[in-house]
């Protein structure tokens, strides 16, 4: 390695790379295998962090082999119990996945892409290693992001993914978008954040069905029962009054969307974006088995979402 990307890999965020393409610019980073920036013709569409910084709120990671919280960190499967890392020691839950902050390593970059791949390993609390691997791409039709996890283990695994991007309307407090989440049930938490129900949407703070102004409303919410678009995939559309907005697209893959108003940010960062996750389970997913993917040996998982701006 050369002196200067020596001096990049030291960086928070490690390693970064540029993709560009047609007005649309990302900086994809090592450390969270995530999306640092990401701008179209230098109007910022996520909410990003600086190069010196560490990704605050897991802005732009990777959530992998589950998203969300368990609760204690415990849960079975297959006959065996588990116990992970109490990685939010505040809530006593494990939050996130095993590789948010972990290293990704360089496959392939073109000018307009770039693939990184990690290989979690075995480890007490999730004993099964699988092969990530993530190529973002930019182009005409926004930044995206195809996920294939590979189950590199002798015995199936419990297994979920998440997203985490802050999206932003440049010049739009937050209280001012129009937010639309195609849902018609969300998940009710305790005040661990943690499920201990569901119910419709309908007729609440949180029906954002046809979509309406966010307002004061605070979120740290699951949607689910997302009504697709006619090729299966769903969307979280943000718009501005004066209709400059941002889509979040996702594939079958992902039936899941959360939605966080960032209120429990620093101060700098404080209901200065939305955090729009496509998720492929629900929090607590490997408690309930509520749409865990079970990864046979050798089989591969694949999932695709993206960014655009409308």
């Amino acid at each position: 390695m050369d002196t200067a990307a020596a001096q990049r890999s030291l960086a928070p965020s490690g390693t970064q790379w540029t993709i560009a393409s047609g007005g649309h610019e990302a900086v994809i980073v090592e450390v969270g295998g995530g999306v640092r920036s990401y701008t179209v013709d230098g109007r910022d569409v996520v909410a990003g962090y600086a190069e010196h910084e560490r990704a605050v709120g897991s802005a732009g990671h990777v959530l992998a082999p589950w998203p969300n919280r368990i609760r204690d960190g415990q849960y079975a499967f297959a006959g065996a119990h588990f116990q992970l890392p109490l990685t939010e020691p505040e809530r006593h839950n494990a939050i996130h996945g095993l590789v948010n902050w972990s290293r990704w390593s360089l496959v392939d970059a073109t000018p307009e892409s770039v693939t990184l791949e990690h290989d979690l390993v075995s480890q007490p609390g999730y004993p099964w290693p699988l092969r990530l691997r993530t190529t973002w791409s930019v182009g005409d039709g926004g930044l995206r992001a195809t996920h294939q996890v590979t189950n590199a283990g002798d015995t199936a695994a419990p297994f979920g993914l998440a997203t985490h991007p802050y999206v932003v309307v440049p010049g739009v407090p937050v209280d001012d978008l129009h937010l639309r989440v195609p849902a018609r049930s969300r998940v009710l938490v305790d005040a661990r954040l943690l499920p201990i129900g569901g119910g419709p949407v309908a007729g609440t703070e949180y029906d954002f069905t046809e979509g309406r102004r966010l307002g004061s409303t605070v979120l740290d919410t699951a949607f689910g029962e997302v009504d697709a678009d006619a090729d299966g995939g769903t969307q979280v559309v943000v718009t501005a009054p004066d209709g400059r907005g941002v889509a979040v697209w996702a594939d079958a893959s992902f039936t899941w969307w959360q939605v966080y108003s960032s209120d429990t940010l620093p101060a700098d960062r404080f209901r200065k974006a939305l955090a729009i996750e496509p998720m492929t389970c629900p929090p607590d997913a490997f408690r309930s088995g509520r749409d865990v993917v079970v990864l046979e040996p050798g089989s591969t998982w694949q999932g695709t979402w993206g960014i655009r701006t409308i």
